[in-house]
């Protein structure tokens, strides 16, 4: 049986490899570092922030939907189980003329 230890022998050797040994894998593009100007944002006092060409799409885009959600949430059906039954057994109270029905002249 010389292929169990053949493969023992390869996982030994595999456990004991150093990390400085394995390659690095990194991802494409060129590396980018901006090195600290030790001012905001890096722009120093006196000089004008020029806004980055995704900033205002981001900026209403944003808030955008976050108002368009907001306004969503407040006029979403009430599905809840208590409201469905508060209003089977008023149904039901009425029909056996136990509640008197609250608007008479809609019917």
């Amino acid at each position: 049986m010389p292929a169990p230890t053949i493969l023992r022998a390869g996982a030994l050797v595999a456990s004991r490899r150093a990390f400085s040994t394995t390659r690095a894998v990194r991802s494409g593009g060129a590396p980018h570092y901006d090195p600290p100007s030790g001012w905001l944002f890096g722009v120093r006092p006196g000089e004008k922030y020029e806004r980055e060409g995704w900033e205002i799409p981001f900026f209403y885009g944003f808030c955008g939907s976050f108002a368009v959600a907001t306004i969503a949430y407040a006029f979403k059906p009430d599905t809840s189980i208590q409201t469905w039954a508060l209003e089977e057994a008023r149904r039901r109270l009425e029909a056996e003329g136990i509640l008197e029905d609250p608007h008479p002249e809609e019917k």
